[in-house]
């Protein structure tokens, strides 16, 4: 016969080392508002306006500019999701762990804004290394979760 004893009780406290994780998660807003503020320097020196979201490459003289500037905002904003998600999850247990990751991850974020902001695609590599932030707070994430069901 299989019974269920009742729903397991888990306990979260704050520590200090959480902190570096709220911190980290109010950095990647500044991070995100300063790309944002990039967007909108590239509107106006390169004339695209509102609200065209891409600018025409073959009519616009700076269209491939001022859309590497964009695209590099935009994908840093579809991946966002994730990242604030792993962040939580992984903090729960590994806040100091998962800050560092998350960490990582602004900093290679940063670093491939400003590549893929150069006008060349192939330099938004520059921050390649954001993976192995992502790739922390995963793994903090997963543990996190097998620690509480098991």
């Amino acid at each position: 016969m299989n019974t269920l004893s009742g729903p397991k009780l888990v306990s979260i406290i704050l520590t200090k080392e959480h902190g570096y994780a709220a911190g980290v998660a109010l950095s990647s807003w500044v991070a995100l508002q300063y790309m944002g503020v990039r967007v909108m320097k590239a509107r106006k020196r390169w004339n695209v306006n509102y609200p065209k979201l891409y600018a025409d490459e073959q009519s616009d003289e700076h269209g491939r500019e001022f859309n590497c500037v964009q695209r590099g905002h935009q994908n840093t904003l579809e991946n966002y999701p994730q990242f604030l998600m792993l962040l939580g999850l992984g903090s729960i247990k590994y806040p100091l762990v998962s800050s560092i990751g998350g960490g990582i991850w602004i900093v290679g974020r940063l670093l491939y804004f400003h590549g893929y902001a150069t006008g060349n695609p192939k330099n938004r590599q520059w921050g390649s290394f954001q993976y192995i932030g992502i790739f922390t707070m995963l793994g903090c994430a997963v543990k996190m979760i097998y620690d509480l069901v098991i």
